[in-house]
């Protein structure tokens, strides 16, 4: 089972990391969160790992229509997106796939939300 919708581009971390952001905006996500594990592991672990960031984004309506079929579907949320450096100038983007995430919760009222945003993360990762 695929868990993620991926592609790889050709750039900088930050040049991809701000396409991103203007794609998800473009298709209704906000980025929540931010997470640098290259300096995180650093940090913490005082190891070295190649750059790797997540962003934790968010459909607001989505996001809301979701919490009011089932409470519990938070542990879902935001929908991550994981920018990684795969070297020589590319920058693999992942993103997870709703429907899977969906398809463990025995709620048949969420299965088209996750189709829906299935739909627009592609349509983001297209866009790259």
């Amino acid at each position: 089972m695929n868990y993620h919708i991926s592609t790889t581009i050709k750039g900088s971390m930050d040049e991809a990391i701000d396409r991103v952001k203007e794609e998800l905006m473009k298709a209704g996500f906000g980025v929540l969160t931010e997470i640098d594990i290259q300096a995180t592991l650093k940090n913490k672990l005082d190891v070295d790992f190649k750059p790797y960031r997540i962003l934790g984004a968010c459909n607001p309506n989505f996001a809301y229509q979701v919490l009011q079929k089932e409470d519990k579907v938070g542990v879902f949320l935001p929908c991550n997106v994981v920018l990684q450096d795969s070297g020589n100038g590319k920058i693999e983007i992942s993103a997870v796939d709703p429907v899977t995430n969906m398809s463990v919760i025995n709620n048949p009222d969420l299965e088209h939300f996750g189709h829906e945003v299935k739909g627009l993360l592609q349509q983001v990762i297209k866009s790259l």
